[in-house]
């Protein structure tokens, strides 16, 4: 078998419905150098995306985390350029939402250079969207990511025969270490004004097919119409829009796609895959090549144990206890807010507010700020005393698992279930983050592949997922009794399965697939964890406090009002249902400002000794499944519009109520 070469590139006026690259001139005129990292998920796009910034954003190795385009500044051989670090994507013919976004990305033309990072041990299977990022007759550069991953596997790569045969850079890097960072940035500076790569030639009629119909078209695009025409052929709406744009003649360009499609030898979608497949088969000969039996180490087989039911379900409760009950509930709720909330803030801090506002003459302002609902003794120290010290414990022990990567683990030995109530191993991403916040795990649900399951999925983080304030402050609360925790847990995950199950059973749709890449195991870094940490906290409290201290306003003009009361007193028969005194009515009415403001007064009750052991499981078990905090329920109409928000709001709110109504009928019968 010969290899594959790709050919240089033509000039503009050789490329027949294409933007060839005109484009260029204007960036290098002076406008705005733009450099777009482009790969699958888990191949280390936002560690790099880091390196060539100096800066830092949240960096997972799960997909999901770079739903957002990021951008920052960055400098390519002393010149300064915006980098966009993309939403990771298998190919250019999307299955989720993320997947679109970098499509429009690439095919808007706005990035003057495109880097395609890859896992270089699983080159030969991520080659194919190389070719395809070839048709775009875009600048490229290809980063061959975790090197010493494949050194370590010997994995053997002549990335200077893969170079001269693709005739473009292709660059080998550790981008976590900072490794062949810097030739990086010297192949990218170099590739803004060297010509792009054409895309190879694709038999069995396939590069017939793009090349007739590309050449009949008049328009033109932002990238070349290769690119959007290849695409078309598979199916692609969107790019047929671009093409039918460009055209302004719809009828004309469907009967060119209907024309070349009709010659290839199958269908379109899976021809146009294989001759890819194909040609990156035919490139890597000699170039690229895996030992007959790879060596295993202890990460390989501690991945694999990890992924497995018979041992990865042991070892992750055993995380779960360790991380979630010891580390978040006992130590973080318990051992930190005690010495912050009543050593430092009930001795100290809340004693001195009042001091300072006794001197004020209006006691509307005096209980504005150390009232009841104060902002300086409420809003103030349930965010720092009670809320904060849950956050940061909890970030600890989720940043110290994302940097292992445990999680596509996790994802892994959880996809069987999942599959049961809808959903696939993919969902455990926003899963995961909602007991960090809610608000960002409906956010990421976007990356979801079809609309049912990121229906399902933000359904279920809505009712069923704690956040890690809440879930923090309900284990320090419950932890002094092993059987309220225990109903505790489980009537949420009897509640996850259940109502998951039969709302898949419902909603309409396929049954959800599920691939991912599996980044390598490591020992966490004491660096990375610390920013990432930080990070997330600093983040976090910068939404939190504005939000505490609206609440606390918010109930202080309901309290001055006289409207305050009126709801609470609303509120007080139904609490009286689940067997709850009525001081847990204000408990519910600050769960809805915010769940872990909610869970803080919940704690406050207990410490005042207010509720008995059964009384303190059912408003648990209630407040967690009560209705999302407004930030959430925000982010819930804005991903999933407001029908789909309100309805979901209709029934978790009668069904929270129920279900803390059945727990306090049984454990009082089985009590008493």
């Amino acid at each position: 078998m010969t290899p594959a070469t790709l050919a240089p590139a033509a000039g503009p006026a050789a490329i027949p419905g294409g933007a060839g690259h005109g484009s260029h001139s204007a960036a290098a005129a002076g406008a705005v150098f733009r450099v777009a990292l482009i790969g699958a998920p888990n191949v280390g796009k936002s560690a790099l995306f880091n390196r060539l910034t100096h800066s830092y954003v949240t960096v997972s190795n799960f997909p999901g985390t770079s739903v957002e385009v990021i951008r920052a500044r960055g400098r390519f051989a002393g010149v300064s350029a915006e980098v966009l670090d993309t939403p990771g994507l298998y190919s250019l013919l999307p299955t989720s939402d993320e997947e679109r976004v970098t499509q429009r990305i690439v095919l808007s033309g706005e990035a003057d250079v495109l880097v395609h990072v890859v896992d270089a041990k699983n080159l030969s299977r991520m080659l194919p969207l190389t070719l395809q990022l070839t048709e775009l007759g875009r600048p490229l550069v290809l980063a061959l990511n975790m090197m010493d991953e494949a050194d370590r596997l010997e994995v053997q790569i002549d990335h200077r025969l893969l170079q001269q045969r693709l005739g473009f850079p292709v660059v080998p890097i550790v981008a976590i270490s900072g490794r062949g960072v810097a030739e990086l940035e010297q192949a990218v500076a170099q590739a803004r004004n060297a010509p792009a790569a054409r895309m190879p030639a694709y038999t069995n009629g396939v590069g017939q097919a793009i090349n007739r119909t590309r050449a009949a078209l008049t328009g033109v695009y932002p990238v070349d119409a290769e690119a959007i025409v290849a695409l078309a052929i598979q199916g692609d709406a969107e790019a047929l829009a671009r093409l039918v744009a460009g055209e302004r003649d719809a009828a004309r360009v469907e009967s060119l796609l209907a024309a070349a499609g009709g010659k290839l030898d199958g269908p379109a979608v899976y021809r146009v895959a294989y001759e890819r497949r194909r040609v990156a088969d035919e490139l890597l000969v000699d170039a690229f090549s895996t030992p007959q039996a790879a060596r295993s180490r202890w990460s390989d087989r501690l991945g694999r144990v990890l992924s497995r039911p018979v041992t990865g379900v042991p070892i992750l409760a055993l995380v779960l206890y360790l991380g979630l009950y010891k580390f978040v509930g006992q130590f973080g709720a318990g051992t930190l807010v005690d010495l912050i909330e009543s050593r430092l803030f009930e001795r100290h801090i809340n004693p001195w507010f009042e001091s300072v506002f006794a001197a004020v003459p209006w006691t509307w302002l005096t209980q504005l700020f150390v009232g009841d609902y104060g902002v300086l003794t409420l809003g103030l120290r349930y965010a720092v005393a009670i809320i904060l010290p849950v956050v940061g414990s909890f970030f600890v022990f989720f940043s110290i698992l994302e940097d292992t990567g445990y999680f596509p683990r996790l994802a892994l030995l959880v996809d069987r279930g999942f599959k049961r109530i809808g959903l696939s191993g993919r969902a455990v991403i926003p899963m995961v983050l909602g007991f960090a916040c809610d608000t960002m795990a409906v956010m990421v649900t976007r990356t979801l592949e079809t609309r049912r399951e990121r229906v399902l999925a933000t359904l279920l983080l809505a009712l069923a997922i704690p956040c890690s304030a809440q879930l923090g402050v309900m284990l320090a609360l419950l932890s002094g009794s092993g059987l309220a925790l225990a109903v505790w847990s489980l009537t949420l995950l009897a509640t996850f399965m259940l109502v998951g199950a039969i709302t898949a059973r419902l909603l309409p749709g396929d049954p959800p697939s599920f691939h991912m890449e599996l980044p390598p195991l490591r020992l966490p870094r004491v660096g990375n964890v610390l920013t990432k940490t930080y990070t997330r906290m600093h983040w976090y409290f910068v939404e939190v406090l504005p939000l505490f201290v609206l609440a606390s306003v918010l109930l202080w003009l309901g309290d001055i009002t006289g409207a305050l009361p009126v709801v609470i007193d609303a509120l007080t028969p139904v609490v009286g249902l689940l067997g709850l005194p009525a001081e847990t009515a204000s408990v519910f009415l600050l769960g809805f400002f915010r769940r872990d403001y909610g869970a803080a007064g919940l704690f406050d009750l207990s410490q005042q000794g207010l509720l008995d052991p059964i009384q303190i499981t059912t408003a648990a078990v209630t407040l967690t499944l009560f209705v999302p905090c407004v930030a959430a329920f925000l982010m819930m109409i804005k991903e999933r519009g407001w029908k789909t928000a309100l309805g979901m709001l209709l029934f978790i709110t009668p069904f929270a109520f129920g279900t803390g109504y059945l727990v306090n009928l049984i454990m009082r019968g089985v009590m008493s």
